[in-house]
């Protein structure tokens, strides 16, 4: 063949760095006409209805020559070699990958160009882009075709591996047990450095000037993603759901507390910080979370990258709330405890609050009611008395509970007639929880007294004991005269 005898003539054909076929198409041209004449006229749609056309086609190929980058790359001795192996060569997907060269040919397109996968005689997996060029002359019959096969081996695997690391990436985002977003903070650098440049230096006295541009910052964040662990933590049934009412999830004035600190490490140039912060759920539950804000690596010139993770510590902090409740309460009477009122005696003597009046409460007769109804109806007794002493008093005066059957409040600043008027009303409390508690009833002894100027208060509560105790002296002689008649 003439044509052919010019190519081989050019040492180029042989010495180019590139896989370089000649093929002859003209067997796949008359398979056409007969598809033609079938009536095929969508050849996309006939060849992947039955892939075995595309294997005829394929089949039909005629290799004229190849270049030594071809040996190379498919790893053969020479054409016949390679001739031999083109079924192991072509083979699995590239059928799938022919379609569009065959397509192009079809429509009387003169090149054709896709990416394909080939194998080397030994088994090799070879990435290629493959591009065709019917020759002059030969556009009738399809007798003379360049083809190049580029291996892009080094390039797909690159692609795929950046497509694994993204999907991995993508993965560890959305399933990741933090609640993660990601968002867009540019507008607020754009107003930080804006007030850099009119003068500003002391961000905190600008802010307590201008509260307003904690909101507008606030307002100007634009969320860019969200994954599904913000969705579960703040009940919301989708992002578009959520992002609607993002307002309900950082409202209150502890986010607004908690955004200006931030504003404040961004302006000190922290760009990686956290705190504790308090958010809200959309059914209006309290959300306490570890805030951790982090500026992606490259976008710290303009911040229009930033990751917020939350980690949700509300159980936690409920722990937290309630060992401290235990640490200063009694669980049986809800009042404060021992160690309470001591150290609430200490902070009264330090702080020298004059004057203090003191209340002090012992429960009659309490083993009697243990020994005959049982320690439940004991703790009913004790549980009643707390729910009176709550009702009467409101901070800052308090009560606790200091023994088995002894109960105490404390007034700071309350004089005697004040402290005395209280004693009246928890009489009468008693007295009408003792109507709805008819079949058992309970007394009380109660003792008062109010500081003088130099008594500490450790004499002040050994006064209002001394008088609980005649108190008492005087209930149970009462009882023995009751008895005796």
């Amino acid at each position: 063949m003439p044509q052919l005898d010019a190519i081989n003539s050019f040492h180029i054909f042989q010495l180019a760095p590139i896989a370089m076929w000649i093929e002859d198409w003209s067997e796949i041209g008359h398979l056409f006409d007969q598809w033609r004449t079938q009536g095929i006229t969508d050849l996309r749609e006939f060849l992947l209805e039955d892939l075995e056309h595309v294997r005829q086609c394929v089949e039909k190929i005629r290799i004229l020559d190849v270049n030594q980058a071809t040996l190379t790359l498919f790893e053969a001795r020479d054409l016949a070699h390679l001739s031999a192996h083109l079924p192991e060569i072509f083979r699995d997907e590239m059928y799938n990958l022919q379609i569009d060269g065959l397509v192009a040919v079809w429509n009387g397109e003169l090149q054709f160009a896709s990416e394909q996968v080939n194998y080397s005689i030994t088994g090799k997996r070879i990435d290629i882009q493959l591009r065709g060029q019917i020759l002059p002359d030969a556009e009738h019959d399809l007798s003379l075709i360049l083809v190049t096969t580029e291996d892009i081996t080094a390039y797909q695997n690159a692609r795929r591996q950046e497509f694994k690391n993204r999907s991995l990436a993508e993965a560890r985002f959305i399933y990741s047990p933090a609640a993660l977003w990601v968002e867009d903070f540019s507008e607020i650098k754009l107003k930080l450095d804006q007030l850099r440049r009119i003068g500003i230096e002391d961000l905190r006295t600008f802010l307590d000037v201008h509260p307003e541009f904690i909101r507008d910052s606030i307002a100007s964040i634009r969320v860019l993603d969200i994954n599904q662990k913000t969705l579960d933590l703040f009940l919301a049934p989708n992002r578009h759901t959520l992002m609607e009412n993002v307002d309900k999830i950082l409202g209150g004035p502890e986010m607004l507390n908690s955004f200006r600190e931030q504003l404040m490490e961004l302006w000190e140039g922290n760009l990686f910080h956290q705190r504790e912060v308090v958010n809200y759920a959309l059914d209006g539950s309290e959300r306490h979370v570890l805030l951790q804000f982090s500026i992606f690596p490259s976008y710290e010139h303009d911040w229009s990258l930033v990751q917020l993770a939350m980690t949700d510590i509300t159980a936690r902090k409920k722990a937290e709330s309630y060992l401290e409740y235990l640490g200063k309460h009694d669980v049986l009477t809800k009042l404060y405890n021992r160690a309470f009122f001591h150290e609430e005696l200490k902070r009264l003597t330090r702080q020298k609050i004059f004057p203090v009046s003191l209340i002090y409460l012992d429960l009659n007769a309490l083993k009697n009611v243990n020994d005959e109804f049982g320690h439940d109806a004991g703790d009913d007794v004790l549980r009643r008395t707390g729910e009176i002493l709550q009702q009467a008093i409101s901070p800052p005066y308090s009560g606790s509970r200091i023994g088995g059957d002894e109960f105490v409040v404390l007034l700071p600043r309350a004089d005697q007639q004040t402290a005395e008027k209280l004693v009246v009303t928890l009489k009468e409390l008693f007295r009408l929880d003792n109507q709805f508690h008819a079949s058992l009833k309970m007394s009380v002894a109660i003792g008062m007294a109010t500081s003088e100027p130099y008594e500490s208060l450790e004499e002040l509560l050994k006064r209002a004991d001394h008088q609980m105790y005649l108190d008492k002296k005087n209930y149970y002689s009462n009882q023995r005269v009751v008895s005796q008649l």
